[in-house]
């Protein structure tokens, strides 16, 4: 990596020389930077890139952030924060063009291998056994993305661990994550982006928690094509925000100005204002305005369309490399003739970079390309129609300078089509079948942990249940597992609404925040979104935070962290970063349409990348946090709310059992039929199994307790094979959960040639149910539509 000077005042700054040496290695690294965006703006242009997106005029900005960020800190940033990577020494230029070429060699874009687009960073958390590295003692950053605004709540979390760990009662634990919260996190964000709601959540929030958390908002007068004041109330986000402002007597947030331009001014205010974050927990928005974009927002258009002419000429005007390069030679600090030198070698310096990147690219490429004209060379064929096609082919790969890696699958499953009955063609099958192998690596890999810190790889502990064992309600199981969780568990903490005062609405807490601290347990606003974030900020940074949304219908709320976040950052940084939350929520058989939804088809097909547990009692909830809690894979918990006051046997190991996840149970045998479902909908089904039997109808019951994963055994078809009938009962709307397990077990499972009936799915109606026990009866499945489904079933 390509490591620059810490940009931070040291001794050597003391002297002029040190001073001047620093300031013009600032110079370098913004003309390094500019000239990366012209340079990837051209690969764009040329085709070797598919699309950019760059930090020109953001560079002297950025340059003195940097100066501020020191191991320890956490960037949640965006995509034009180049500059701000360079100067950290967290990247070179290579590094970067070969994230833009989509590199999926790790040691060529450590930040992504391939998967993102260019300017996404990361930095690596966890270890290749998926243990938390010395975080306190590196410069961090969260994996990138680019969703508009999508970096703020997760920004919340990651200053709100910072207060968490300077609270600790067992901070001795904790050396190698934090020292002592003084951490800040770093958040960037176009002014545009201020508009979406995440950005005044967090802030908000931000305001209420007193956290150290830094918001730099990178004002250049556009989103894309339209103006701030189409986009911002007086056309200011610093103004907007005025009511969050803190005063003396009260919590908020400090609000600053800067030019985007005025190195020194910029420098000035950044370090006072920055400290004062670090000491006091108070966050705080820097305001940069007048800000340039040279290039336009990104290579798939032209700012003219919508600039003035007048507007263009300033921002040539005030470009703010230009402005620097004025200000150092009206000060004295260098010459024209010294920074003309410097511009030279940065521009070859970027130059060599690009190059060696894209030579880097296309090196595997083109040995697996010419192995493959090789290949289609040597099939025999008697056919010249056949010969002359198959030499066409190899002669056009041969000759494409730069190929990928799917021009080579074309050409070769094109040769394998022409000639199938080759007596050399089970070797051309074995290089496809190898390459394809490869290509899965690459590019499909790493969705969850797949390494020893997996959650399927959790060792089952079953739960020790004496014949006299004590017997309690749901909640209070719960809210015993939680006391020892607590005490144990020193990484555990514990949030959302209604959480810590009053424990819980359903009091799986009650108790537990004057017992544990309230540093550990606690209350948050109705803001679901970044209650999210909160947990996404802690889990990052090596804490295991159970997140509470108070019911399933309010997880639309934070679904988009979820999605676009907790469910990618695995897969897209290529496992060097975890997200190990919890998301604990209730639902189903509620009543109103507010409080009924279960959209559980919604959930499963928005998060793959977490896993979705469905227990359908207490017991197994407990089992489930405890597997999730040695694993480092995210999760929803969804309990039954209908559950916490059924009476169950509590675990003499309550802290140690664990349920497997993806393993379904038999909670009955039968031979007539087999019927599938979870959580809540399992009573249903129980109440209409026990009148089924009566009629000498004898149903298996399978529980799959986990949607994600989905019966990686295929324990299912076993049953089916036994009964020849299914059911799959769910209470989502037509073609939701019931939908995706009948999939699983038709089409993966392969289970429709052990069928004597056609299988059935039993929904609820694609309505929320009206209000009322009789609106949940005709809308939701009862027990007397299994039993009339599984009588019409058996008689066919």
């Amino acid at each position: 990596m390509e490591q620059t000077p810490s940009l931070g005042y040291k001794d050597d700054m003391l002297s002029f020389e040190g001073f001047r040496n620093t300031i013009l290695e600032d110079y370098r690294i913004a003309v390094v930077s500019r000239e990366v965006s012209l340079l990837g703006r051209r690969e764009v242009l040329t085709g070797k890139a598919k699309f950019g997106i760059f930090g020109d005029g953001k560079e002297v900005a950025q340059l003195a952030m940097a100066k501020y960020f020191q191991p320890g800190d956490f960037r949640s940033g965006y995509y034009r924060d180049q500059t701000f990577i360079f100067a950290s020494g967290l990247s070179n230029v290579e590094q970067y063009f070969a994230q833009l070429y989509a590199d999926p060699d790790v040691k060529n874009d450590p930040f992504s291998a391939g998967r993102q687009m260019n300017a996404h960073f990361a930095t690596k958390f966890v270890d290749d056994n998926g243990n938390w590295l010395d975080l306190a003692n590196r410069k961090n950053i969260s994996s990138d993305m680019a969703p508009t605004a999508s970096q703020m709540p997760r920004a919340l979390g990651l200053a709100w661990a910072s207060k968490c760990f300077r609270s600790a009662k067992h901070a001795d634990v904790f050396d190698s994550l934090s020292h002592n919260g003084n951490e800040i996190c770093f958040c960037t964000i176009g002014d545009a982006s201020t508009s979406e709601g995440h950005f005044w959540e967090t802030l908000n929030a931000a305001g209420v928690l007193q956290i150290p958390l830094a918001v730099f908002v990178w004002d250049d007068g556009y989103g894309i094509s339209v103006p701030k004041n189409f986009q911002t109330t007086k056309g200011s986000i610093s103004e907007a925000v005025k009511g969050l402002e803190k005063e003396d007597t009260t919590n908020g947030i400090r609000i600053y100005k800067v030019k985007a331009w005025d190195y020194a001014g910029m420098c000035e205010v950044f370090e006072e204002a920055l400290q004062r974050v670090r000491e006091t927990h108070v966050p705080v928005l820097f305001h940069v305005e007048e800000v340039t974009q040279p290039q336009g927002h990104s290579t798939s258009g032209s700012h003219e369309r919508y600039k003035s002419q007048e507007r263009l000429d300033w921002e040539k005007e005030w470009d703010c490399i230009k402005k620097m390069k004025e200000w150092l030679i009206e000060t004295g600090l260098s010459t024209a003739e010294e920074l003309t030198e410097i511009e030279a070698g940065a521009k070859e310096h970027v130059r060599e970079g690009k190059n060696k990147a894209w030579e880097k690219y296309q090196a595997p490429i083109k040995e697996t390309a010419a192995q493959a004209v090789e290949l289609i060379r040597g099939l025999v064929v008697n056919d010249m129609e056949k010969y002359n096609f198959l030499q066409k082919l190899a002669n056009d790969l041969q000759s494409n300078r730069e190929p990928l890696r799917r021009d080579i699958f074309r050409a070769v499953s094109l040769a394998m089509e022409t000639a199938p009955n080759s007596p050399t063609i089970e070797e051309i099958r074995n290089f496809y079948k190898e390459q394809h192998a490869l290509g899965r690596k690459l590019y499909n890999s790493d969705l969850y942990n797949e390494g020893p810190k997996s959650a399927l790889r959790v060792e089952e502990v079953k739960p020790m249940i004496a014949f006299d064992a004590p017997m309690a309600n749901g909640y209070e199981v719960l809210n015993k597992y939680f006391d020892q969780l607590f005490a144990q568990n020193p990484y555990v903490y514990a949030f959302g609404e209604d959480v810590g005062h009053i424990g819980d609405v359903n009091q799986g807490f009650a108790g537990l925040q004057d017992k544990h601290g309230k540093d550990r347990i606690s209350d948050t606003g109705i803001r679901e979104l970044t209650i999210v974030g909160q947990a996404i900020g802690l889990s990052l940074r090596g804490l295991r935070p159970i997140a509470e949304i108070q019911y399933l219908d309010y997880l639309l709320y934070g679904l988009q962290p979820l999605s676009d976040d907790v469910s990618t950052t695995h897969f897209r940084t290529k496992g060097q970063q975890s997200v190990p939350i919890i998301i604990r929520t209730r639902g189903h058989r509620l009543e109103g349409i507010w409080h009924s939804g279960s959209p559980m088809g919604m959930i499963i097909n928005a998060v793959r990348g977490m896993y979705v547990c469905v227990p359908r009692n207490m017991v197994q909830a407990a089992g489930m946090y405890n597997t999730l809690l040695r694993a480092n894979d995210p999760a929803i918990v969804v309990e039954c709310l209908n559950g916490y006051r059924l009476k169950e046997k509590v675990p003499a190991n309550l802290l140690e059992f664990t349920v497997p996840l993806g393993i379904p149970e038999i909670l009955r045998e039968g031979t007539d039929i087999t019927i599938v479902s979870y959580g809540s909908t399992l009573r249903i089904v129980e109440d209409a199994v026990e009148r089924l039997q009566k009629m000498d109808i004898s149903c298996e019951v399978i529980d799959v307790q986990t949607l994600l994963p989905f019966d990686i055994n295929h324990k299912i078809i076993e049953s089916l094979k036994k009964t020849n009938r299914i059911l799959f009962v769910d209470e989502d709307v037509p073609g939701g959960a019931a939908a995706y397990m009948f999939s699983k077990v038709m089409e993966e499972q392969k289970a429709f040639q052990w069928l004597d009936v056609s299988p059935r799915t039993l929904t609820a109606q694609a309505h929320r149910p009206g209000y009322g026990s009789d609106g949940d009866y005709f809308s939701k499945p009862n027990a007397e539509d299994v039993v009339n489904v599984v009588v019409e079933m058996v008689k066919e």
